[in-house]
């Protein structure tokens, strides 16, 4: 079994330095302002960065199994945080733009890609069961294929 490992180190207050690998850059996290100093991406943007980055990740490997080159992607992905029952902030739904960079026409396949591609995403898969995730996925020219 797999099992990706991330070692997070605290700078100062709320950042803390995200180790992936010795060969990889360290991300900074922070809160943003008044609590921290906003000086990188917070949790709830890390999440849905991660979201986002497999989604776009998983169409790129199901057009590339066809031969179809969609670029360039570009995933846009908006966090609803509000309250629950108990007055916590938690994250309620993902609201993911996934834009491709050709218009549909020219991607012989992209019907059987956006049937399955979702199913292969292994952050999106895990986390859905937990938090709504809403997928749109449009061609260059703003049409909406799935969603």
């Amino acid at each position: 079994m797999d099992q990706p490992t991330v070692t997070l180190t605290q700078r100062q207050a709320y950042q803390f330095e995200h180790h992936y690998a010795p060969e990889l850059p360290v991300l900074l996290a922070d809160e943003p302002p008044p609590i921290g100093a906003g000086l990188g991406p917070d949790p709830v943007q890390l999440l849905a960065s991660a979201v986002g980055n497999c989604l776009s990740a998983s169409l790129w490997f199901a057009c590339q199994k066809y031969k179809d080159d969609p670029s360039p992607l570009r995933t846009e992905v908006k966090a609803l945080v509000a309250r629950n029952e108990r007055g916590r902030n938690r994250v309620q739904e993902l609201v993911v733009d996934l834009h491709l960079g050709r218009p549909a026409g020219e991607l012989g396949h992209i019907q059987r890609v956006l049937d399955t591609f979702e199913d292969f995403c292994t952050v999106t898969q895990s986390v859905a069961s937990a938090i709504t995730v809403t997928l749109r996925v449009l061609d260059s020219t703003g049409a909406v294929l799935k969603g």
